[in-house]
């Protein structure tokens, strides 16, 4: 998994989109935000679940949600059973507050849309790579007031156990030394506590945990 350095995030990192000209420009802003990463890329959905079978090693999936071999949500449903480790972000000139909040439902721990900045597109990256969940700005206004929901749905007994210790402020790797669990496990965790409370944070998670009186 990605580690933070003294020049940065150590990072090998799966691109895929169809335009090359979107693919040299993002491969540069990671370049920017660490030197030594590794970008490999991709121009279909196949090629990009190849290089991740041949990569176990890399630490981030960028799709583009309408590049050959995408299917919108259902597509990203089925990568994330299949690479459960590893984090996946979409990127796409559709913005539409439906298909966001589609892909975050079906398991994707981000949303960059390709008109962000170069500098929203670094913070939603390092977000993602910490453990969080990426949503654009307008779409956190709207779920942190009347749409987010009332109940939650269930959480698992070792879901509630990491929001317990995520609640204490402890960070993933102390996380994963109390419960003997590998750090892709806890982000795997962190990111299904965050889609069933409706949140993006862990800041948010705590609050909410502790309103609904989750923890006990």
């Amino acid at each position: 998994m990605a580690q933070l350095t003294d020049g940065g995030i150590k990072l090998k990192i799966i691109l895929a989109d169809d335009h090359a000209l979107f693919r040299d420009g993002f491969a540069l802003l990671f370049k920017q935000l660490e030197a030594s990463a590794t970008v490999l890329e991709s121009d279909n959905l196949a090629g990009a679940l190849n290089l991740a079978a041949l990569h176990p090693d890399v630490d981030l999936l960028l799709l583009d949600l309408h590049m050959p071999g995408m299917q919108g949500a259902t597509s990203i449903r089925q990568i994330v059973q299949t690479h459960p480790q590893l984090p996946l972000v979409v990127l796409s000139a559709d913005e539409n507050d439906g298909m966001v909040q589609q892909v975050i439902a079906a398991g994707a721990l981000g949303f960059i849309p390709k008109s962000a900045t170069a500098a929203v597109m670094q913070s939603a990256i390092r977000l993602v790579l910490s453990g969080g969940i990426y949503l654009p700005a307008h779409l956190v206004m709207a779920t942190n007031g009347a749409n987010r929901p009332h109940v939650p749905g269930k959480l698992t007994e070792r879901q509630l156990d990491v929001l317990r210790l995520l609640s204490e402020g402890m960070a993933n790797k102390d996380i994963c030394r109390r419960l003997g669990l590998s750090e892709g496990t806890i982000k795997v965790h962190i990111a299904a506590i965050f889609r069933t409370l409706n949140v993006s944070n862990r800041t948010e998670a705590a609050r909410v945990a502790h309103h609904l009186q989750l923890l006990g």
